[in-house]
């Protein structure tokens, strides 16, 4: 004697407000919430492209993982090259006499963006700077980058050497959330290394600058990629990750950025929609000491989501009921189930609230004669 039952719930009584995808310039773009992972905006997320001085973000990764894992330290110094002076792009400004500390070229990478700095920090983890590219590669794939693949350390524009928009906001947010002691790095604004630097001693990160919460990360440029950034930023507890490429200019790269970032802070919020252990709904109980059982999330329900979408929101309980005794609080009885425009269906699991133990004889023999009677009068069992 089973029946499928389902409760609708009323979330909102605000009108309907058609949801508006945001357009952007960028060739491609991503904007993700970092706590929840949320996507709030992807444009050609998936496509590998040339990903300029960005895929120092990767160079970066390995040499967090080589001192985490205690291969290097901070203060050894590795020598420099004549490959990694010659390099081309933006520079440090090392020559082959120097023995530079490994905090002071992650500095250079980050604020300088120092092809030179890349280069001497991947022979001094690689031995050359193609073996560790290969070796980035193989790490991309296993961190689960489809869509990168390294020919070197820079980012120098070569034949291969490509990243997608997600895999770099997935890097990103990799750096900032297992790396806390060295993401403080991409916060510095300006590194003026041996006075060498004078006119070049600035972080290129044009959102570090316009007191908005940034504090990272990289941003790159090469005529073949266009102007990129990969950006992140804090306000009120909540953090954002912004992805843009293929602008055609520096000031275009940062309004455009800036204006990413400020639209997903100001559109997109956090929602608590149910309570966790308050009751939502009941369910009929049979042949219990107790008629019905309050039914609740087991946690709170909070997602992140538009104010143009809250009022759009639908969601149903659904349960296999009556649910025969006994119950014990805390049994999964059924689900919650939350539609959300642009991002589908979502399924909480509902606990009893109490424990229901069977009825007595007495009740059990009751509800027996009653179905029975039931039944007869339906001419069932005539």
């Amino acid at each position: 004697m089973t029946f499928f039952a389902k409760i609708l719930l009323a979330l909102s009584l605000l009108a309907a407000v058609p949801v508006q995808a945001l357009e952007t310039a960028a060739r491609a773009a991503m904007v993700i919430d970092y706590d929840t992972g949320t996507v709030l905006l992807a444009k050609n997320a998936d496509e590998p492209l040339p990903p300029a001085s960005m895929s120092k973000l990767m160079t970066l990764n390995m040499v967090f993982e080589a001192l985490e894992a205690g291969r290097i330290t901070l203060d050894e110094k590795f020598a420099v090259s004549s490959t990694a002076v010659a390099v081309r792009g933006s520079s440090m400004f090392l020559n082959t006499q120097d023995r530079v500390s490994v905090e002071d070229l992650i500095k250079g990478v980050i604020v300088l963006s120092g092809n030179d700095a890349a280069v001497v920090l991947a022979e001094g983890l690689g031995g050359t700077e193609a073996e560790f590219s290969r070796q980035m590669t193989v790490r991309a794939r296993e961190l689960g980058m489809m869509n990168s693949t390294f020919v070197n350390a820079t980012g120098w524009p070569g034949e291969g050497q490509v990243m997608s928009a997600r895999d770099l906001v997935f890097l990103a947010r990799r750096l900032i959330k297992v790396f806390p002691e060295y993401y403080t790095y991409f916060a510095i604004r300006e590194f003026p290394f041996d006075g060498r630097t004078p006119d070049n001693r600035f972080n290129r990160n044009p959102l570090l600058a316009l007191e908005i919460g940034a504090d990272g990360l990289k941003t790159g440029h090469t005529n073949e990629a266009g102007y990129g950034l990969v950006g992140s930023a804090v306000r009120n507890g909540r953090r954002v990750i912004v992805m843009i490429t293929g602008m055609e200019s520096a000031s275009a790269r940062s309004s455009e950025a800036e204006r990413l970032m400020s639209w997903a802070f100001r559109e997109f919020s956090m929602n608590t929609l149910f309570e966790g252990d308050v009751e939502i709904a009941r369910a009929k109980v049979w042949l219990g000491d107790a008629s019905e059982v309050g039914m609740a999330p087991v946690e709170d329900i909070s997602l992140l989501l538009s104010y143009r979408t809250l009022p759009n929101i639908k969601a149903e309980v659904i349960f296999d009921g009556p649910i025969e005794a006994p119950i014990t609080a805390g049994e999964m009885l059924g689900e919650l189930v939350i539609e959300v425009p642009d991002r589908g269906v979502l399924r909480f699991p509902l606990a009893a609230m109490a424990d229901v133990a069977e009825a007595g004889f007495t009740d059990r023999f009751k509800a027996a004669f009653n179905i029975l009677k039931t039944r007869v009068m339906a001419g069932e069992l005539l």
